[in-house]
Parts: structure tokens; C-alpha cells; sequence
């Protein structure tokens, strides 16, 4: 009689860690990009003609380097994430430098990735380290000095991360006396001391850290692009929750290129054409609407 209750037992537990395995796997399923709509959608990307290419001394240099050099990152599940399976990295910012790799070199493979945080991002550019970044950047005066951007390619507007089950926070009002995390080099600090000037701003050197700090209790919150927040709850499920609705200004992503650089041009040229021909917004729908459950794309933003 014990045998068959331990037999039972151990069925039952069988069941119980089969039963997760498959919620899991179900809960990944739905949040992983199409690798194969994805790989697709760039084979078919556009490619600018020679006289084209020609015409911008930038993009002559990316096609004689044979390489399109990109500050960017490795870790943002919508926007730029490595699948250590293939090496490939796929997401929304990913998919728009390989699709200008394929449109300058003819092949989106030609690329190559230097990691930046939100503190580099400018520093790369200046030095001649990278040809451009892609790294939902946002055009901002001050960086307008230093480089120079393309764009804007999508809008954002900041957001409000909390530990999943956080009741004390239910938007910007309640900030006030509470440890918030941001990022150091990000609109964050800015966006913080109009909006909410009572909190206890801490900032940190990159996303990880900031998370890292609300998951372990060192922060009460995190502020920062609501596209990055959504990217970390889709990423995590159950681990995080958005306190209250979006605030602060349209907050619009660029492409960070060399200061004054005619590369702007010929950037603008690519996106608007990704835009008309609808690449731009099968590229939305495959990296983010897909994994988020919103079946519409936005209006891509005017290109300045």
C-alpha cells in the first residue's frame, strides 16, 4: 500500500512540474518574435541604388568599409535582443540598422554591434567608434549640440515600473518621498524634476540596474521611456506592474549620427521609404504588436 501512495506521489509531482513546464513554455511562446517573419521581412528589405549611396559622403564610407558599424544593445527584448541559439539579434531597433545595412551594403548581415548604455551613447558617435546608433534614443536640445539625429523613427512618452503587487504607487502624485530609479545619461533625472520634484531620484547606469534595484527593494519605482517598461513586463511576466498611465512630453526616438553629417539625409531617405512601403509597419507589428497583443500598428512619425 505504501508503494502505490509513493507511486502516486511521485505521478502527482510528475504532473505538477509537467504542468508548469507547459504554462511556461506557453508564456514564452507568446512573447518570442517570429524569428521567421522577422529573417523574412529584412531578406526583402530595399536597396539604394549606387548614385544614391554616391551622393552621401557617409554612406560612401559605410559601403567602402563594408560594414555598417552600430551602437546599440543586446538586451532589449522588443527592440534588440541576442537569441544566443542563432547569434541573431532581432527586434524593432535591430530590424531598422540591419535593414540600412542591407539598403547601403545590399546584405542586413553586414553589420556590427557595439554595446552602448544610455551614458555612451554619444561618446561612441564622437569618437568615429560607430557609424550610427540605434538605441531608442531620444532627440533631445542638449544632444542636438554634440551629434546629430535622424528621425524621428517612433514616439514614447515615460511610464511608471513597480514590483508586481505594489499598491502604495498609483502614479506620478504618489512618487513624492519615494525612492525612484532612473537611468544616468536618459531624460529620466529631467523628466523626474518637473514632474515629480519631491522624489528621491537615484540613478543608475543601465536598465538591468534600475530593475534590479525595484525587484530587491533598494527603489519604490522605476521612470523611464514606457516602450523600455512594456519591453521589461513582456520580457518578465508577473515580475512588474505599470503604476498608472503614460505622462510627460512625446518623448521621439532618433538615430544618432556624427554632428552634421549628411548622413541625416540619406537616413531620412531610407526611413521614409520603409515607412511608404509599409516595411516600417510590418517590422512594428512583427518585433512589438505580435508580442504585446495590439493587433494595429501606429502612425509612423514624420521624419524631420
Amino acid at each position: 500500500m505504501k508503494s502505490y501512495k509513493l507511486l502516486f506521489v511521485v505521478l502527482a509531482f510528475v504532473l505538477l512540474v509537467s504542468a508548469f513546464v507547459s504554462v511556461s513554455a506557453q508564456d514564452l511562446e507568446a512573447v518570442a518574435i517570429d524569428k521567421g517573419a522577422f529573417d523574412t521581412l529584412l531578406a526583402s528589405g530595399p536597396v539604394a541604388s549606387d548614385e544614391a549611396v554616391a551622393a552621401s559622403s557617409w554612406a560612401s564610407a559605410v559601403k567602402k568599409a563594408g560594414i555598417l558599424r552600430v551602437g546599440g544593445t543586446r538586451t532589449s527584448f522588443l527592440f534588440s535582443q541576442l537569441d544566443e541559439t542563432d547569434n541573431g539579434i532581432r527586434g524593432f531597433d535591430a530590424g531598422l540598422y540591419q535593414l540600412l545595412a542591407r539598403y547601403i551594403l545590399g546584405d542586413e548581415s553586414k553589420y556590427e554591434l557595439t554595446q552602448v548604455t544610455s551614458s555612451t551613447r554619444e561618446s561612441v558617435l564622437t569618437s568615429g567608434q560607430v557609424d550610427a546608433v540605434f538605441a531608442t534614443y531620444s532627440i533631445t536640445p542638449s544632444r542636438q549640440e554634440v551629434i546629430s539625429f535622424a528621425g524621428p523613427y517612433y514616439t514614447s512618452q515615460q511610464a511608471i515600473l513597480v514590483k508586481n503587487g505594489n499598491a502604495e504607487i498609483k502614479g506620478i502624485d504618489d512618487l513624492a518621498d519615494k525612492t525612484v530609479a532612473t537611468q544616468a545619461g536618459s531624460t529620466g533625472p529631467s523628466i523626474l524634476e518637473e514632474y515629480a520634484p519631491d522624489a528621491i531620484v537615484q540613478e543608475f547606469e543601465d536598465d538591468i540596474q534600475a530593475r534590479t534595484a525595484v525587484e530587491q527593494g533598494r527603489a519604490d519605482a522605476y521612470v523611464t521611456d514606457y516602450t523600455l517598461i512594456l519591453n521589461s513586463i513582456v520580457k518578465n511576466p508577473g515580475a512588474y506592474a505599470i503604476a498608472g498611465d503614460v505622462f510627460g512630453p512625446i518623448d521621439p526616438y532618433g538615430i544618432g549620427l556624427p554632428k552634421d553629417s549628411d548622413g541625416v539625409a540619406f537616413v531620412n531617405d531610407f526611413l521614409k521609404l520603409i515607412e511608404e512601403n509599409g516595411t516600417w509597419t510590418q517590422l512594428w507589428l512583427i518585433s512589438l504588436g505580435a508580442r504585446t497583443g495590439i493587433e494595429t500598428a501606429p502612425e509612423a512619425p514624420a521624419i524631420d
